[in-house]
């Protein structure tokens, strides 16, 4: 059989070229290695500048915490002045204050801009009587605390009292009109002894600590370094309460430098190894190569050098009857493929030893060579062994034929590409188990489109959480922001926005509308992707933290009954230590007087008196019993009641009182007004404020109570007035719902009424005001929540 020698196909130049072949390798790997080299490096810049926000991000956190507490401590300071602008107890409760706090290093009121008022007032007598208005240094930061009506800390400044501070002003209005202003006062070396501060690691990090100047509109840096600040080797934090912005500096920037230089050095002798490898590996193909080009030149004259050349070959050569496809000759690499002696395969067809699942595309390309259709095809497809075992082959097909002729035989290159293919379906089964990996994370993880929120990848752990499919998710325009909490949107399209708008990555929690139509609450941890300069997309993963949120508001409500309870128990422990301790000592000098009396008259006289002490301590503990219940009462039965039912009954029980003083009772309460109350409380408060406005009614006009019921602000109010001997509010307001207070001369007056009425409305969740004058009459509201 005559074989015509073919040229090199234009697809084998790298075998032809080995030394251009290793080049361009080289310069392969040269990129892929820049390429992860230049990752490696960014994700070691994004690692630091992480580690340095979350640094700064705790001391961010810390100061406003307290500048929070601050303004608490600012408008509980202001809640000393009265209604006509005057402060009452300033010097306990700034005491109380600052006992609470020592972080503050002085209190002050400043009316009209002017301080007057200095808690404590030793070693600040310097700033007494300064005008903030008329001191141009002040002055713009006080009228921004009176502009945003916020609680705005100016400085750090200069005090007069020496050293530098922040002053935190709470504008104060009274009536509708600006009174002046209640402020902290922090010196500045205090409100930087946090822990967060103290705790950075000084030989990786420098803190700084700056304001824009409101005069001069320059930038202010408060804490001395020797570090210059450049912004890309920082990161910082605005605090508004303060317009202040916080710096964590880099003190090794270029610590990464070195690394890198390295990694590129090691990565560029690599690439120039595996391209050296690679011109060595192609130099034999390539002589191979053109060693059968010479081979098939001379088989036209000698068979025995072609037989020679076809079975020394390192590559599977074989060809086959063009019509039947039986093999007619293989070469032992061939053979050594499938197991086969050479008698053995050439007794094989090509249609038995192609894997049938490969079988129907292999006759059709076989049939297009054999009508000339095509001149050659390359494939790779599956081979059966002798032993049963499926191999891969690259197959390079031409025909052997003369010119102008059609061909009666083929001639095939086959190489054993089985390796490669496990590890290509290795690779794959790789992809697939990161995908069943992220569809089994505790949270959906998820991409959008930086600029339009477009999501073109949503886990399929959306179905667990919100209910919705992934493909309902990406399929819908706009899907995530019409499913957020309608309360919720605006808050969260803005912050993602400002945050994407700054490249910066961000974590936040917001709520969404389930499928079912429930309430989820999501924490969502974002990572803004950065290509040149711009945010293309973002990645992130939504975790379900609604049972967190639950748990959350079940233990805040816990601690604030809790706190509640302890300030009442508190409260409760001075007045009996009062009350006790005033019965026990007059006890204790009656026996006193006994033992030293000389007559049985005399002792009988004292046995009297200790028997009348007796009989009001027995009644000041039933009192104290009757507030325990109230005060530790915590499971209050309540119950929708009529009210108008409770007043007839307590009108009925009065009715002596009533008729005895001729007292005209005007009620607006009618059967329909139900409230959810507590039966006995609500007798008892009926009680005690009508028989009171019966007791203390005055003997100089005909006594009248006018009982009304309406709603205030989405609250029950119950109102009782009358026109009676009425409380002077200006010398008793404060004590007025005090234990054993009196406000009369009646002898009936004990002091344990309006007390006792006050806890229970408290222990109902409500409230009690009162407004009275004297010999005019009083009026008491009852806030019913």
């Amino acid at each position: 059989m005559k074989l015509t020698p073919s040229p090199l196909s234009h697809n084998h130049w790298f075998i032809i070229k080995p030394r251009l072949t290793g080049f361009l390798v080289f310069l392969f790997f040269c990129v892929i290695f820049s390429l992860i080299i230049s990752q490696q490096y960014q994700i070691s810049r994004k690692a630091k500048h992480d580690a340095m926000h979350t640094h700064l991000q705790a001391i961010h956190k810390s100061i406003d915490e307290s500048l929070k507490n601050y303004y608490v401590d600012a408008l509980t300071l202001s809640l000393t002045i009265n209604d006509k602008g005057i402060p009452q107890n300033f010097e306990s409760v700034g005491k109380k204050i600052l006992d609470a706090n020592p972080n503050i290093d002085a209190l002050q009121l400043v009316p009209n801009g002017i301080i007057q008022y200095t808690y404590p007032a030793k070693g600040n007598e310097a700033a007494k009587g300064v005008d903030i208005f008329n001191n141009k240094k002040t002055r713009i930061e006080a009228l921004k605390a009176i502009e945003t009506r916020k609680m705005y800390y100016a400085g750090p400044v200069e005090l007069k009292q020496g050293g530098l501070g922040i002053l935190g002003r709470l504008a104060i209005y009274k009536n509708n009109q600006f009174w002046g202003f209640s402020a902290i006062l922090i010196r500045l070396n205090t409100l930087l002894q946090k822990p967060e501060i103290k705790q950075i690691d000084q030989s990786k990090y420098h803190f700084q600590f700056s304001k824009i100047n409101p005069n001069t509109g320059k930038e202010v840096f408060f804490l001395t370094s020797k570090e210059k600040l450049n912004p890309k080797n920082a990161v910082n934090s605005i605090i508004p309460d303060g317009d202040w912005k916080l710096y964590l500096i880099d003190k090794r920037p270029n610590e990464l430098v070195f690394p890198l230089v390295l990694r590129s050095f090691l990565a560029f002798f690599l690439a120039l190894l595996i391209g050296f490898l690679t011109t060595s590996f192609f130099k034999k193909p390539a002589e191979l190569e053109i060693l059968l080009q010479k081979q098939a030149d001379k088989l036209l004259k000698n068979e025995i050098k072609f037989k020679s050349v076809f079975d020394q070959a390192a590559v599977g050569i074989t060809y086959v009857d063009s019509n039947s496809g039986q093999i007619l000759e293989a070469n032992k690499k061939y053979c050594s493929l499938l197991g086969y002696t050479e008698d053995e395969i050439k007794q094989k067809k090509i249609q038995s030893i192609v894997h049938p699942g490969d079988l129907k595309e292999s006759l059709l390309k076989f049939e297009r060579l054999r009508n000339g259709s095509i001149r050659e095809y390359s494939t790779e497809k599956r081979h059966i062994t002798k032993s049963g075992n499926i191999i891969w082959i690259r197959l390079t097909i031409s025909p052997l034929l003369e010119i102008n002729t059609l061909p009666t035989n083929h001639i095939a290159i086959a190489e054993d590409v089985t390796q490669r293919k496990l590890v290509e379906k290795a690779i794959l089964n790789s992809q697939q188990r990161i995908e069943s990996l992220i569809n089994t994370v505790d949270g959906i993880v998820w991409e959008c489109d930086a600029k339009t929120l477009e999501f073109n990848f949503i886990s399929k752990k959306v179905e667990d959480i919100l209910g919705y499919t992934s493909q309902e998710w990406i399929n819908t325009p706009n899907f995530w922001i019409n499913h957020i909490f309608p309360e919720d949107r605006d808050f969260t399209l803005k912050y993602c926005e400002e945050q994407t708008a700054l490249k910066l990555n961000h974590d936040f929690e917001y709520r969404m509308i389930a499928k079912d139509g429930t309430i989820v609450w999501m924490r969502d941890i974002v990572n803004v992707i950065v290509e040149n300069n711009e945010a293309k997309s973002l990645r992130g993963i939504m975790i379900d933290v609604t049972k967190t949120k639950e748990i959350e508001k079940e233990l805040n409500n816990s601690f604030n009954l809790v706190s509640e309870q302890n300030k009442r128990l508190l409260n409760f422990s001075y007045i009996v230590s009062h009350n006790l301790r005033s019965h026990t000592s007059n006890i204790s000098s009656i026996v006193d007087l006994i033992e030293t009396s000389e007559s049985e008259e005399e002792k009988e006289e004292m046995v009297q008196l200790l028997k009348s002490v007796s009989d009001s301590l027995n009644e000041t503990m039933l009192n104290l019993n009757e507030i325990v219940n109230i005060q530790t009462n915590v499971g209050i039965v309540t119950e929708n009641l009529n009210l108008k039912q409770y007043l007839d009954n307590t009108l009925n029980i009065l009715s002596d009182q009533i008729e005895l003083k001729g007292v005209t009772v005007v009620s607006s309460i009618n059967d329909a007004i139900e409230v959810n109350y507590n039966p006995a409380y609500l007798e008892s408060i009926l009680y005690n404020l009508i028989s009171n406005a019966i007791r203390y009614s005055h003997h100089d006009r005909n006594p009248t109570i006018h009982i009304d019921c309406y709603v205030e602000n989405d609250k029950t109010v119950l109102q009782i007035s009358d026109n009676g001997i009425g409380i002077d509010l200006d010398k008793n307001g404060q004590k007025i719902f005090g234990m054993y207070k009196k406000f009369s001369t009646h002898k009936d007056s004990k002091g344990i009424g309006l007390f006792i009425t006050k806890n229970q409305i408290d222990a109902m969740g409500g409230s009690i005001t009162v407004e009275s004058e004297p010999n005019l009459g009083t009026t008491f509201k009852v806030y019913i929540s």
